[in-house]
């Protein structure tokens, strides 16, 4: 991927589907996910919800149909790109990772979820930073950030466990279940991955 002058993201080589890290095989979500991603989803929803509401009691599987869907055009179109996180045979699904692009800007948020069963085994530090230096390289981004709510302790330490920069605190950046939160950013640009 390049980014030319009209501040655009062109396609140049296929982006790859897929990247391994230690532990991992991180990939694009298929629809044959479904059941994972239901599941796991549901299971973790009393640890989830109070950061990540898409995660809410009465999740259903028709919710994540239509995310696993949205996910297709959003990767055609060159929005999103969303992965799967799991065992390095591809057999167990841990969660997931994205990055959110701004189509005016070679940026991108980054996030990350891991279901319950599979949470303090370094796995979300781990995906996270194959995702940063995967959109640092694959799509040629200049700058990732991670944003999380100052409560968000856990997400916190993610972001440090990656080598991600602390740059501040936002004023009511994010809002969640109707009440405003502060909200810490890190970044990671090029540079940091040498």
């Amino acid at each position: 991927w390049s980014y030319n002058s009209r501040n655009q993201l062109n396609l140049i080589n296929e982006i790859p589907h897929s990247f391994e890290t230690r532990e991992l095989l991180v990939r694009r979500f298929r629809r044959t996910d479904e059941a994972d991603l239901y599941q796991s989803a549901l299971s973790s929803v009393a640890e989830m919800f109070e950061f990540l509401p898409w995660c809410h009691p009465d999740y259903s599987i028709e919710e994540t149909r239509a995310w696993l869907t949205k996910t297709e055009s959003d990767w055609r179109a060159g929005n999103a790109y969303h992965f799967g996180i799991f065992s390095r045979d591809g057999k167990l699904f841990h969660g997931g990772c994205g990055l959110e692009c701004r189509p005016d800007h070679p940026t991108a948020n980054l996030g990350y979820w891991i279901k319950t069963t599979s949470t303090g085994q370094g796995i979300a530090a781990e995906a996270a930073l194959g995702l940063a230096t995967f959109g640092l390289e694959a799509l040629e981004l200049e700058r990732i950030e991670i944003i999380m709510s100052t409560s968000n302790e856990k997400s916190r330490r993610v972001a440090e466990k990656t080598g991600a920069r602390f740059e501040g605190t936002l004023r009511n950046r994010l809002r969640l279940h109707q009440k405003l939160h502060d909200a810490h950013v890190y970044s990671i640009i090029p540079s940091d991955l040498a």
